[in-house]
């Protein structure tokens, strides 16, 4: 399989590449600074291209089997009219011109899987989310919309199309998890807010593992949620890596700290509760490497090989 990736120098994208290369499939990716990508995603072909002006060149997509769509800005931080426009132009621009460019070639790709994420379901509570659920409100729930509404213009092409809605990805060596683990190793961890918030939550290799199955499965369209099978809370997140570190977990932040330093950010990432399930991974025989939390927080806190 020949595979062209768009933010593969990220954190999912360097791990999904690396475990494609392994496996024999050769890989294209399209990057801003072509440079510094050889060295993070080395052996492959690399074409320069931003993302936000003009479309990706025409010549990357030769023999392109299944495009991965993996670009956007991390969402992490305090937000701003400037952020969030950012957050926007990273996202949807780079899907509607990678669509564009497919439109107008005369062998295009089979598939296009593009990532996105369980903001589009909104501050839910104890509500059960599956993906036929209606979309939520906010402002990560529109931008959602609006996301994978470009995605999904690559379906009347003849290319299939799937969307999947990723949690947080936990990972060892990225992502939110090393930045959460810092006040725990200190004894300073805690729940945010009541702490009973539902976290959707998913283990790297499983955000990898997903991915792939999507890419082998040509019956699976649309959307698919890439959460692991336990719900949990943020109180319950907490306390797992209270014990896989052996450090105390009684201190919590109140709701108005959270809100104060972090704004909206704040409550549409840290406060609001999203109850996801796996269901159409699950139907079309996935099986999860980390289903639980407790071994997934184990397994990437113990120390490394």
């Amino acid at each position: 399989m020949r595979f062209l990736m768009t933010g593969a120098t990220g954190f999912l994208g360097h791990h999904l590449w690396a475990t494609l290369r392994d496996a024999g499939h050769e890989g294209v990716a399209l990057a801003r600074d072509p440079e510094r990508a050889a060295k993070i995603v080395p052996g492959g072909r690399i074409f320069e291209w931003n993302g936000v002006v003009g479309l990706p060149p025409e010549s990357a997509f030769t023999g392109v089997d299944v495009v991965f769509n993996l670009i956007g800005e991390s969402v992490a931080r305090r937000w701003n009219a400037e952020r969030k426009r950012r957050f926007r132009d990273s996202r949807v621009l780079p899907t509607r011109a990678l669509v564009e460019r497919m439109s107008g070639l005369a062998t295009r790709p089979g598939t296009m899987i593009s990532i996105a994420g369980t903001g589009f379901y909104g501050d839910r509570g104890e509500e059960v989310l599956t993906e036929t659920s209606t979309p939520g409100k906010g402002f990560l729930a529109s931008l959602s919309q609006e996301w994978e509404i470009a995605a999904g213009e690559a379906e009347p092409l003849g290319v299939r199309t799937v969307v999947v809605r990723s949690g947080v990805i936990l990972g060892r060596d990225g992502g939110v998890l090393p930045r959460i683990l810092t006040p725990f190793r200190f004894g300073l961890g805690g729940r945010l807010g009541s702490g009973r918030q539902y976290f959707p939550w998913i283990h790297l290799a499983d955000a990898v593992g997903i991915l792939l199955h999507v890419a082998d499965r040509t019956e699976i369209r649309g959307p698919l949620n890439g959460v692991a099978p336990e719900p949990v809370t943020n109180a319950e997140l907490t306390a797992a890596l209270g014990r896989s570190l052996n450090r105390p977990t009684a201190l919590r932040v109140p709701e108005f700290a959270l809100k104060a330093a972090l704004g909206e950010m704040a409550e549409e990432l840290l406060l609001a509760s999203q109850r996801v399930s796996p269901i159409r991974a699950l139907q079309t025989g996935y099986g999860f490497k980390f289903p639980l939390l407790g071994p997934a927080i184990a397994d990437l806190c113990a120390p490394a090989s």
